[in-house]
């Protein structure tokens, strides 16, 4: 009746003020009433202290800091409050205000409802808010975006460990989000990634150092994850394994909105903890609020453990390995005759072997295998180059080959299926032992906060791979009293067997203080050490390796503040079933006729996955007639 009147008011140009008259108390009395719905809704979230809900806390990634809370987000566009980065409770309570602001008409993507989805909506479902109430918005960008991340699961994907990249060494992790109603799905499935947003010119060096102090902002993308396969598995030659989460498909549909909410936004990038596997964690936190994942991480987040995180969460469905290219031709090589590997290089070099009598005399079986391993050899070496019209004419010609063979004679190998890393001994490590050096009997305690030596339990581990961070060695000596032995801020050692079809380099780095005898004085020095050289399997499981070594030391012994010293490393490293022994000749040489000479034994015996007990047993030869022996037995905990 009251809008009909209006309506018969509004006819009349002589009652036009009338009409405005009359309208002007109803405007006034809907505002004040959007305004007195918009305070009891503020009074709630005040009354149930929402802000200190563990999901609100997730969303908006705050973590305590002495009693205070900071979101590890470092990107103002995140926040609506002044002080939201500090500030959980004014952060919600200005997200609250923002739900009923209407922007711009022509753009609802910047609508908090669409920028924040899981934001809104959790705010929305705890505050009972009626969505007839908040502007009415149509989120094209994000349903554009849905629309391609069709997924209702989440699998982990860890690629293994890498030495030749400086940011993969300790492996990586990413989350991949699946549709179970696709046939294809890994194919059809996007990666989520979280990474450093480096600078392309930076070298391996400046990337180490900028990683550790935090120099790059890190962000999250999401990219198909058939890029990524290619990326790991082909070109890093890095084997995959794969950890289906058991969230259900409300829950990854929680995680996926919040990644929508994170596209661009910057967070802080630390190579050791706030890093791919630690961001990871919290999205899976925010799409099952009820299970802490991140709270053990303090110091550092190794990718591993926050797999054994998972795990311990009971967040692991299933688990499934996918060896990389090189791996599956290393396996069928190894069981080959060494007259099969022959022609098997021969024939990627030049199809006209398939003609000689040593090939032709072979069994179809055989000689499939042989084209087919040809085949795969040939596109690895090529993987990164750019393409080569007589490599291509080849790689037609063997597969042209390969297809004349009937299809019922199979060439496919299964590769068992390793320890998966995760089962593997911990990352961190006590050492407990005793030992003599100089005459001088000690008691040693050990650190390390990460992560793998080479001759430590090699289950689960690329084999002849070193990577420590922060090794620390204390001894408590005779006549001298407790004092800093050895302190490696990383160590490096990378043995990788070159053949006639793999030829890598080997190489070590490490850096840090130890203490040398030099001049008949024992002082604590500084050095950097690096060397290259090859490594060699002539049995399995026993490589032997040689390194020229370049060494730069400080040492008040020395001529000059920071003394230059070449040298070698060379030895034979041998792994048993539950032990691993290690021989190793070693030396250098600086000015002044002053040099050293060590022949040292290391074995490890393995009582369990992270219990063991390590034998280690050196002597050393240096200038003026000068010799003596350091002897160690000790306990390893590994946690």
């Amino acid at each position: 009746m009251l809008q009909t009147a209006l309506l018969l008011l509004k006819k009349c140009s002589s009652l036009k003020y009338l009409y405005l008259f009359l309208l002007f108390p109803l405007n006034v009395f809907a505002s004040n009433n959007s305004e007195i719905l918009q305070v009891d809704i503020l009074n709630k979230a005040q009354t149930l202290v929402l802000w200190e809900h563990t999901q609100w806390l997730n969303l908006l990634h705050y973590q305590k800091e002495f009693n205070n809370y900071v979101s590890q987000v470092d990107d103002e566009r995140f926040f609506y409050a002044v002080d939201g980065k500090t500030s959980p409770e004014h952060e919600l309570l200005e997200s609250i205000r923002q739900l009923f602001i209407q922007t711009d008409n022509h753009n609802h993507n910047q609508q908090t409802q669409c920028r924040f989805i899981a934001r809104s909506e959790w705010l929305i479902n705890q505050l009972d808010i009626e969505k007839n109430l908040l502007p009415i918005v149509h989120c094209e960008e994000y349903q554009e975006w849905r629309k391609l991340t069709q997924a209702d699961s989440v699998t982990m994907i860890f690629p293994a460990y890498h030495l030749n990249s400086p940011s993969s060494m300790f492996g990586h992790t990413l989350l991949r989000l699946d549709n179970s109603n696709s046939s294809d799905s890994e194919w059809l499935s996007f990666a989520v990634n979280f990474g450093a947003d480096i600078n392309n010119d930076d070298n391996s060096l400046l990337y180490a150092f900028r990683g550790l102090a935090g120099g790059y902002p890190g962000i999250f993308i999401t990219e198909p994850y058939f890029k990524k396969i290619q990326e790991y598995s082909r070109i890093e030659h890095r084997d995959i394994w794969e950890y289906k989460l058991n969230l259900n498909p409300e829950e990854t549909d929680r995680m996926i909105k919040h990644i929508w909410e994170l596209k661009t936004i910057n967070f802080d990038y630390y190579f050791f903890d706030e890093n791919c596997s630690y961001r990871l964690l919290e999205l899976i936190e925010v799409a099952r609020p009820t299970v802490e994942l991140t709270d053990e991480f303090i110091l550092t987040a190794i990718p591993v453990d926050t797999v054994r995180a998972i795990e311990n969460a009971q967040l692991i469905e299933s688990v499934s390995y996918h060896p990389a290219s090189a791996t599956k031709i290393q396996f069928e090589l190894e069981k080959m005759s060494d007259k099969n590997r022959k022609l098997v290089m021969q024939l990627s070099e030049d199809i006209n072997i398939s003609n000689l009598k040593e090939f032709s005399g072979l069994s179809n079986k055989e000689q499939k295998q042989i084209i087919n391993l040809a085949y795969k050899y040939l596109r690895y070496q090529n993987t990164k180059k750019a393409r080569d019209p007589e490599i291509a004419k080849r790689s037609f010609q063997l597969l042209q080959k390969l297809n004349s063979y009937p299809s019922n004679i199979s060439v496919n190998t299964k590769i068992p299926t390793p320890l998966p890393p995760e089962k593997a001994h911990k990352s961190k490590r006590l050492t407990l032992g005793m030992g003599e050096r100089l005459n001088n009997k000690y008691a040693e305690f050990g650190f390390k906060m990460a992560f793998h030596d080479l001759e430590d339990n090699k289950d689960g581990f690329l084999h002849g791979a070193q990577i420590n961070m922060i090794s620390l060695k204390l001894r408590a000596e005779d006549n001298v009293g407790l004092r800093l032995y050895q302190l490696d801020v990383i160590d490096i050692f990378s043995l990788t067997p070159r053949d006639q079809f793999f030829n890598p380099l080997s190489w070590k780095v490490y850096t840090g203080f130890e203490r040398q005898l030099t001049k008949n004085k024992d002082q604590l020095s500084y050095h950097i050490t690096g060397g290259i050289g090859g490594t060699w399997e002539p049995v399995k499981d026993y490589q032997y390796y040689a390194l020229a070594i370049l060494r730069l030391e400080s040492n008040k012994q020395l001529k000059n503040t920071l003394e230059a010293a070449i040298g070698f490393t060379t030895g034979f490293l041998s792994h048993f079933k539950n032990t691993t022994a290690h021989l190793q000749f070693s030396g250098e040489q600086f000015e002044e006729k002053i040099y050293r000479l060590r022949a040292q034994y290391t074995q490890n015996f393995v009582l369990s996955t992270n219990h063991s007990i390590k034998l280690f047993a050196r002597h050393q030869w240096q200038e003026n007639n000068t010799e003596f022996s350091d002897i160690n037995l000790s306990y390893q905990y590994y946690f």
